[in-house]
């Protein structure tokens, strides 16, 4: 199973926080880079596999298309959030798969060729129009994506672990490659999202805080 660090970039830094509430996100000094410009961090880190969520540009308040494509290059594949609203959105570049985030891609995913989709939940629901993800997942089966990452943006940051019976039901809806991301508590989790079949964990807060070992988020995988 693949394992991605996630990097969230507000204001040209990496920061951290808690349930999705971005404007509550501070630079992310206190885990295991003292530096949190995204070159620095990243050359401490080292991950072989990255996810980017571009925190500004999903609000619609700047861009960090520079720092992006400067940390893919670092890394074996970088996963890429900017707020995509339309496919021209899709940023182009060494090592970057683009994730199309349901918070912003608008309703017609049909018109997406390629990259992850990424069914942001909250509270059980994709986000914005509320929907069961299961049926999000089953309906998007078709479509010549990448891939589907479900992430639960409630749970982002918590470390509040993972229960068995919903990663079930959404592996049993989609059979292409699935990730999975937001509160990832430590090592059972990753055990438990390997055991069901994902394919991906996308991973952040564990590792800071030495639940998940450094050396795997080096490798980019667990098994």
């Amino acid at each position: 199973m693949d394992l991605v660090l996630a990097m969230d970039l507000k204001g040209g830094l990496v920061v951290h926080g808690k349930r999705g509430q971005r404007r509550t996100y501070r630079p992310l000094t206190w885990g295991i880079s003292p530096n949190a410009h995204p070159v620095s961090y990243l050359g401490i880190v080292r991950p072989a596999l990255l996810y980017i969520a571009d925190l500004d540009r999903i609000a619609g308040t700047g861009s960090h298309d520079q720092e992006v494509r400067g940390s893919a290059r670092m890394v074996q594949r970088c996963y890429v959030d900017r707020g995509c609203r339309a496919p021209d959105d899709l940023l182009p570049g060494e090592n970057i798969v683009n994730v199309i985030g349901t918070e912003t891609a608008g309703a017609d995913l049909s018109r997406y060729r390629s990259g992850i989709l990424s069914l942001d939940v909250r509270n059980g629901c994709v986000i914005p129009h509320g929907r069961d993800p299961c049926d999000v997942l089953r309906e998007v089966a078709d479509l010549p994506l990448d891939g589907c990452l479900i992430l639960d943006l409630g749970a982002v940051g918590t470390e509040e672990g993972l229960s068995a019976a919903p990663l079930a039901k959404y592996r049993a809806a989609y059979p292409g490659y699935l990730m999975f991301g937001g509160g990832i508590a430590g090592e059972p989790d990753l055990d438990l999202l390997f055991t069901e079949g994902f394919d991906g964990a996308v991973v952040a807060t564990a590792v800071h805080r030495g639940l998940i070992p450094l050396d795997a988020v080096r490798r980019g995988s667990w098994s």
